[in-house]
């Protein structure tokens, strides 16, 4: 081979060498592709074996582990299915596990076998709240896909009884203990009735239905009590006639029936929340006084007001009208009664009356020490609560958190202070109320009360007070929710007397809670917050439809999407405004739109704002509240540019 075809050769064969290097380094398009492809098929294989080990139903011990994502899966063509919803750290739950494993064991051996599972409420969250899991553990049993309430004990024996139970073919639930009433058999059953608890429904109403197995396991226990305390219902939609008679315009609405006679229920809403407030009720409204040194400690160490009855026997008539009135404020005050001579000496009255008068805390020079009623076989209920709500409130009284009720006249002028009437500090307490009382005697078209600064220090700081650094603070609560606050000043009576008389006269402005007003505020629902209501919501030439929400509020959440393609639906109507506030940071200035649930809804027509229409349909969807707007709406007309 010559030297120059040599020489070529191997240059050629070093080119090959290079290529090779760099086609193993750097891999081709194809290849890069399908290694990734690999590497996803390889996640999704991951994925998929997540999703299989949730459907997959483990056994711990012999009770079987259900999730959010198994559950449905799994009990769909059960018969009959023991569930256990439980915490991992509750102590309870931990207690009961060794006798839950024995039960598994038990009904495993049944013919047929009943399966039994358990169900973490803490990560399974869906599943708790798809059975109103509020307590750990909880008990319950599956018929045919359908929820049984087990309310026994937790033992093996009683448990394993009710599932087998439960299981038999031809097994059926009890029948409501809770009576139906209709307007065929209302009056019937009420007015034979000494108490009876009636709740005015709608099928549709999500707060109805969340009661609904509470009222249910109340009437049960209730139904025990000696004597039984009937519970009832009434479908509000179905019965239109008994809802409006018994004036019911939100569900559910529970009321109190004494021989027929009617009293709001202000109770609470679960099982033996309703138990313990009816086994209240049902006893007697006014307790009897035996003792002279009972009034006697009633006087010197009391705390509230003392409402006192003064009758022959239990068989005079004035006893019976008195309880009848104290049944009604039962809820509000103490009522006692006595048949004591001795007692009515020294209160200085004769049989047949009724005594209200205060503590000696609360007495002063500037009012009677007592108000004395005549009740007469002729005087009725109504005249005797009046009588009592009239004089309960002495001149300056103290204002608690508890007792709201009291103070709902208006004007309220408040003083705020460190309010403490135990012995230690009840001369400095008095020092302050003093002033106050010199005040409060030339003002008596106005209420007048202490409260601890402590107790109401929210209202302070909605008052612009609480950071004032003066030790007392005072503000007057008007109609209508408006609020005047003292400017920060060394307090007297004098400063408070020219505070009263500036308010009297009209020369205050008021306290408004309110977000900054929006700078931009085009869009198609508008926004009002408190210094713009009246503004907008209150404008005599527009009809408003106004929603208070709560930024926290599920249903608000819900309500958001539809409510805005509502605004944008009207938003060319120039005389109709939709709007909304946050009613958690903003005062509403008027009490004719009262909130007290969220979200609630408004319709404020022209030229009538002080009668808005609440919208109490449970649909709040495009179409019924677009029909609600077109029901009310005192004008519809499109702007120019829309025609």
């Amino acid at each position: 081979m010559r030297p120059r075809k040599a020489w070529m050769l191997v240059l050629l064969l070093a080119l090959a060498q290079l290529l090779a290097v760099a086609s193993a380094g750097a891999p081709d398009e194809d290849s890069s592709d399908k290694e990734d492809a690999i590497e996803e098929d390889e996640e999704e294989d991951e994925d998929d074996d997540d999703d299989d080990d949730d459907l997959e139903v483990k056994e711990e011990n012999g009770v079987l582990i259900l999730n959010d994502a198994n559950f449905d899966n799994f009990v769909a063509d059960k018969d009959t299915v023991l569930l256990e919803f439980y915490a991992p750290w509750c102590g309870h739950c931990k207690q009961f596990a060794p006798e839950y494993e024995k039960i598994a064991a038990t009904l495993k051996e049944n013919d047929p076998p009943i399966p039994v599972a358990k169900i973490d409420a803490t990560s399974e969250s869906a599943l708790a709240s798809r059975f109103d899991v509020s307590g750990y553990p909880t008990i319950k049993i599956l018929k045919k896909g359908q929820e049984v309430d087990y309310e026994g004990s937790r033992t093996q024996e009683e448990i394993v009884a009710k599932v087998k139970e439960v299981s038999q073919p031809n097994w059926t639930p009890p029948p409501e203990v809770t009576l139906v009433l209709t307007k065929d058999n209302f009056d019937e059953v009420v007015n034979d009735a000494d108490i009876i608890l009636v709740e005015f429904y709608a099928p549709w109403c999500g707060h109805c239905k969340k009661l609904a197995p509470e009222y249910e396991k109340a009437a049960k226990e209730l139904s025990k009590s000696s004597p039984p305390i009937p519970l009832a219902k009434v479908d509000a939609i179905a019965e239109t006639d008994l809802a409006k008679r018994f004036d019911v315009s939100s569900y559910p609405t529970l009321k109190i029936f004494r021989k027929g006679k009617a009293f709001s229920y202000n109770g609470p809403r679960e099982k033996y929340g309703i138990v313990d407030y009816m086994m209240e009720q049902s006893g007697p409204p006014s307790k009897q006084i035996l003792a002279l040194k009972q009034v006697q400690e009633f006087l010197k160490d009391g705390d509230d007001v003392i409402i006192i009855g003064v009758f022959k026997s239990e068989s005079d008539p004035a006893y019976q009208l008195y309880q009848d009135a104290a049944n009604s404020l039962r809820e509000d005050y103490k009522f006692h009664h006595t048949f004591s001579t001795e007692i009515a000496k020294f209160l200085k009255v004769s049989l047949g009356k009724l005594v209200v008068m205060q503590p000696e805390k609360f007495q002063s020079k500037y009012e009677p020490k007592s108000y004395v009623m005549d009740i007469k076989d002729s005087t009725e209920a109504a005249a005797i609560t009046e009588h009592v709500v009239k004089h309960t409130l002495p001149l300056v009284g103290h204002r608690k958190a508890a007792d709201a009720k009291r103070y709902t006249r208006r004007p309220l002028v408040v003083v705020y202070y460190s309010v403490d009437f135990s012995f230690d500090y009840r001369a400095a307490t008095q020092f302050w109320r003093n002033k106050v009382l010199e005040v409060a005697k030339d003002f008596p078209e106005y209420t007048f009360a202490v409260a601890d600064e402590e107790d109401f220090a929210t209202e302070l700081k909605d008052l612009g007070l609480s950071e004032s650094g003066e030790e007392v603070n005072a503000a007057i609560l008007d109609e209508g929710g408006r609020r005047f606050a003292m400017e920060p000043d060394d307090f007297d009576a004098d400063a408070l007397r020219d505070f009263v008389t500036a308010f009297k006269k009209g020369k205050l402005k008021p306290v408004i809670k309110s977000q900054p007003v929006p700078k931009n505020n085009k869009g198609p629902v508008k926004v009002v917050v408190g210094k713009t209501f009246d503004s907008i919501v209150m404008d005599p030439k527009k009809d408003v439809l106004i929603e208070f929400y709560a930024p926290w509020c599920g249903h608000c959440k819900q309500l958001e999407p539809v409510y805005t393609s509502l605004g944008k639906k009207y938003k060319g109507h120039k005389n109709l405004v939709i709007a909304k506030m946050d009613a958690t940071a903003n005062d509403v200035t008027s009490d004719r739109y009262k909130v007290e649930g969220f979200p609630t809804i408004y319709f404020a027509p022209s030229g009538d704002k002080k009668n808005p229409i609440k919208f109490e349909d449970g649909n709040r969807d495009l179409e019924h509240l677009s029909k609600f707007i077109e029901e009310h709406a005192t004008k519809l007309s499109r702007t120019k540019e829309e025609l």
